[in-house]
């Protein structure tokens, strides 16, 4: 998520670190009447639910805080592939490793993993505010990305009512990103699916569930069983200038190939690609990215996230090998 300045206007009218949501305000009526006439909301109840929200101004800080330095590639996967956090993969294999194995694609079952150990360190970091808290404050003192909250919070109610979850008390990062998938209300209505067969899809408690939902994202946003990530590559000339630097699906094999970039790969020359320039301790290094280094992105929207999922997989499974688990 990219970090947004916060208005000062906006800063002052929040003073405290959380504040009674006042639900007379004209927005919140005019939201309030919305799901009650589109959505079937009862008044009442949601004007009951409402009033137990708070505003938090650690929220709207965590959003408008300037960005911290992008640190380098080297540093980044550093934070994540750490012998601690592989032990906790394999042992999230050895605890779920008929799931996974229900994957058809065993490539994507260490993808799941990976992500699993970026986002939430398997579960253990899943976010410390009430949903309903963040998604209020953000929908409605936070301007820069007002209606994108908004919209979440619509998301967020009717999952409640959907997947009987109580929408007070439900916990998850500061922008509402829920359970250890991180999936935000939107993403969890439309991709997360009911793994272990109840009738819900729990994101919280299920395992399964969140094994199935996180492989059906990554399906639905164009991932293709049986073919690659990504490949180590080199350059026959560093000058970058010849390439997009969009993190787009913007080459071919062929195409990278005619620029000097020197990788193996079985796909066809007209494959689509992308070059991928992380930042080493000795200078930059490159991958070529394909179209399942893309869909990853789609997850997070970030070339040093999908690197950093796809090695933890890898390194999760490489310790399980060297170790037989």
């Amino acid at each position: 998520m990219n970090l947004l300045s916060l208005a000062p206007l906006v800063l002052s009218a929040v003073a405290s670190p959380a504040l009674a949501f006042d639900i007379k305000r004209p927005e919140v009526r005019s939201f309030i009447d919305t799901m009650t006439r589109e959505h079937g909301f009862e008044k009442a109840k949601l004007e009951a639910l409402l009033k137990t929200a708070e505003t938090r101004q650690p929220i709207l800080d965590a959003i408008s805080r300037p960005a911290e330095r992008v640190v380098p590639w080297w540093e980044y996967r550093e934070r994540f592939l750490t012998d601690k956090r592989i032990n906790q993969g394999a042992d999230f294999w050895v605890g779920h490793g008929e799931k996974l194995k229900q994957i058809p694609d065993p490539q994507l079952a260490n993808i799941v993993v990976g992500i699993l150990g970026v986002e939430t360190s398997f579960g253990r970091i899943t976010g410390r505010y009430k949903v309903l808290d963040a998604l209020v404050t953000l929908g409605f003192d936070y301007p820069p990305r007002g209606e994108f909250f908004l919209g979440e919070l619509k998301e967020f109610l009717l999952l409640s009512r959907e997947e009987k979850v109580d929408p007070a008390t439900v916990l998850g990062s500061y922008a509402g990103a829920m359970g250890a998938a991180q999936f935000i209300s939107s993403s969890y209505r439309k991709w997360a699916v009911d793994g272990d067969g109840d009738g819900h899809r729990d994101l919280w408690h299920s395992w399964d569930d969140v094994i199935g939902s996180i492989a059906n994202y990554l399906v639905e946003n164009g991932w293709v069983n049986g073919q690659p990530v990504a490949v180590d590559a080199t350059l026959s000339n560093p000058d970058l200038s010849r390439f997009d630097a969009k993190l787009a699906l913007n080459e071919t094999v062929q195409s990278l190939r005619d620029k000097g970039v020197k990788f193996e790969t079985d796909l066809p020359p007209d494959a689509p690609a992308m070059l991928v320039v992380g930042q080493g301790k000795d200078g930059p290094l490159y991958r070529v990215g394909f179209n399942n280094f893309y869909a990853i992105t789609r997850y997070n929207r970030s070339p040093m996230y999908a690197m950093a999922v796809h090695d933890l997989g890898e390194a999760v499974q490489n310790f399980m090998r060297d170790t037989e688990r």
